[in-house]
């Protein structure tokens, strides 16, 4: 299945890019999403463990549930101020 991927801030810094698709296999939970992103290196990796995760617009309580293909995921580093 493809999940579209919007990073921010660190995020987008860390990741090398603002956007990108990534294929999952079927059943694939936000978990296995968060894995797989953090497998692209450890700056990455150190900057997911802090972010928090947007599901078509709605805040990821339960990263066990699953994505549905073609949803987009946004990746959010704690921000300053507000």
């Amino acid at each position: 299945m493809s999940i579209r991927i919007r990073y921010f801030a660190a995020a987008a810094a860390a990741a090398g890019l603002q956007e990108e698709s990534v294929e999952l296999p079927p059943g694939a939970s936000f978990d296995d999403l968060t894995r797989h992103l953090a497998a692209k290196g450890p700056e990455l990796e150190r900057v997911l463990a802090r972010c928090s995760f947007l599901y078509d617009g709605v805040a990821v309580r339960d990263r066990s549930n699953q994505p549905e293909s073609g949803s987009v995921v946004d990746v959010l580093p704690p921000f300053a101020g507000g």
